[in-house]
């Protein structure tokens, strides 16, 4: 989730729709200027007995931030919901450390050129986490949802907008707070050249996105039993918030863009506005208003410019557009399948010829066929049945191929010379075996590990 660095001082207030727009025509770029962004979240745990560390406790989420200084990262500050001021992120040349509700630990990466930069960018994180971890007694978990914890073992991190999105998701779906409290993704943020580029991007990369949920499904696990899904994570943003997730029938509509895209925004219920160093409770209250200066938290100011910015980040569809596009469809896991998302995307997206091939899958699909994909991969993973007939685990193979395509006429090339196909390796294997990383863990429960889920630990990073 994204942090607030930015003042809100002197901003120009949004007076037109022009500058509701500006945002998604700031993002485009040519094809030379297109970067890849990689974000993951990770578990942090103690590794004496497995629980989750508070922010403030001796080695705790506070003192593994400010552990990070030793690697050049540099501390960002809020306000706390107490007064106090307390650190929230670490800012430094390889993009963001954020706070995830939980104290789940997220790495916003910079965005670079190839997915060589980015594997290394992951490498150099995760190293010094470890680095820092075997400091602190903490170890870091890839997956897509605590396996062993209840939503009250769980402390909560002292970030001024989860105190005020923790009060609302109550309000609005029954599994909210286990998407704050309980859960991990890889994301990757793309760019596009133009309106029409983004649109075939965003369609494309949404239909697909039930790929990516397949492959990377990871999260088998509630409270140390086997919770019937392969990636639960999936499962619980169907009953978050229905304002502001899914798979938005509209972007598949004819005349899709920029300006249909921020209708969609002024219809989701806003969280929060922030002024001077506080964010505002406007939970449930509408953008429209805001921009007749008509919102009851804030009556008579009209929205500046970070206002829509931060407004843009409370979305959380299958994927999400703000100057850039955000894949939003996998489950947390380790490092090789953190290389090899944006390796799909990437070979899948930054290719002409392999984005008109990749739209050609799903381009006839009925909006009724795809929003049945999304709902039964959680479950079924590789199993799903696609639209026309066939598995997941068939289109999967197709997918990748094309990306594998995309990725070769990209030719980028490391010092070895090697392309970046080898990414995709991970996903290969998967494919090949039939068996996704939540029913590789499944199979460990059942057998060597004998139902004890404290065995997953092992799988630390």
């Amino acid at each position: 989730m994204s942090t607030r660095q930015a003042s809100d001082k002197d901003e120009p207030r949004i007076e037109s729709r022009d500058q509701l727009v500006a945002p998604m025509e700031a993002g485009e770029k040519p094809p030379e200027r297109w970067r890849i962004g990689t974000e993951h979240e990770k578990l942090v745990y103690k590794t004496d007995d497995f629980r989750a560390p508070s922010y403030s406790e001796p080695g705790g989420i506070h003192d593994i931030l400010m552990d990070m200084q030793q690697f050049g990262w540099e501390p960002v500050e809020e306000l706390g919901p107490d007064g106090t001021t307390n650190v929230i992120a670490m800012s430094g040349s390889d993009g963001t450390i954020s706070l995830e509700p939980a104290g789940q630990l997220e790495l916003s990466g910079a965005p670079l050129e190839t997915l060589h930069q980015t594997c290394a960018e992951t490498g150099r994180h995760l190293d010094q986490c470890k680095q820092v971890g075997k400091a602190m007694g903490v170890g870091f978990l890839g997956l897509g949802m605590w396996p062993d914890k209840t939503r009250e073992e769980l402390p909560v991190m002292p970030k001024q907008r989860y105190s005020i999105m923790m009060r609302h998701m109550p309000r609005v779906g029954n599994l909210g707070l286990d998407m704050m409290l309980r859960t991990c993704t890889i994301q990757v943020n793309l760019d596009y050249a133009s309106e029409a580029c983004m649109a075939k991007k965003f369609r494309t990369s949404l239909a697909l996105q039930p790929v990516a949920t397949a492959l990377f499904a990871n999260s088998p696990f509630t409270e140390g039993k086997p919770n019937g899904f392969l990636s639960y994570r999936s499962h619980i943003w169907s009953d978050t918030d229905p304002h502001r997730t899914g798979m938005l029938p509209f972007v598949f509509e004819d005349g899709f863009g920029y300006e249909r895209y921020v209708d969609y925004m002024l219809d989701v219920p806003m969280y929060f506005v922030y002024r001077d160093g506080v964010y505002i409770d406007a939970a449930g209250q509408s953008f429209r208003d805001f921009l007749r200066g008509e919102l009851p938290a804030l009556p008579g100011e009209l929205p500046t410019e970070s206002d829509w910015w931060d407004h843009l980040s409370t979305a959380f569809p299958e994927v999400r557009l703000k100057s850039f596009l955000e894949m939003r469809g996998a489950d947390g896991g380790p490092w090789n399948r953190i290389c090899a998302l944006p390796a799909l995307w990437v070979g899948l997206l930054y290719d002409s010829t392999a984005l008109d091939a990749a739209w050609d899958l799903v381009k006839d699909w009925t909006m009724e066929e795809r929003e049945a994909l999304r709902d039964a991969v959680p479950a079924q993973a590789l199993s799903a049945p696609i639209p026309g007939g066939g598995t997941m685990r068939d289109l999967a193979r197709e997918v990748l191929d094309i990306a594998h395509e995309g990725l070769a006429a990209r030719a980028r090339l490391n010092s070895m010379g090697d392309n970046e196909t080898g990414f995709l390796n991970p996903l290969r294997e998967i494919v090949d075996s039939g068996k996704v990383p939540a029913e590789l863990l499944l199979d460990l429960y059942h057998g060597a590990w004998g139902g004890d889920i404290s065995r997953i630990y092992e799988q630390s990073f």
